[in-house]
């Protein structure tokens, strides 16, 4: 495998990281984080971790991402009973 490939995907989990941490919005946030999981777990097949890959996989962009997701609507609807502004 080529070095250009893995500076390709080292730099698009950069990019990807900095976003999640850089963006106002929430929801784009946990999106971003969603794929810079993805990103790692493809990278770890093509180093032949194909075990690292899969727990990458589901651990991070399956169940991390929902509970942020699931956090998310309940802090929504909790604001939006207690009738907070939003600014």
């Amino acid at each position: 495998m080529s070095m250009a490939l893995y500076g390709f995907f080292c730099v698009f989990l950069i990019l990807t990281a900095l976003v999640a941490s850089e963006i106002e919005d929430i929801l784009s946030s946990v999106i971003s984080l969603s794929v810079n999981g993805i990103l790692l777990a493809i990278l770890f097949v093509i180093l032949q971790a194909p075990d690292v890959a899969l727990t990458q996989a589901i651990i991070n962009s399956g169940l991390i991402t929902s509970l942020f997701l699931v956090a998310y609507s309940q802090t929504e609807k909790q604001d939006l009973r207690r009738g907070d502004d939003k600014k």
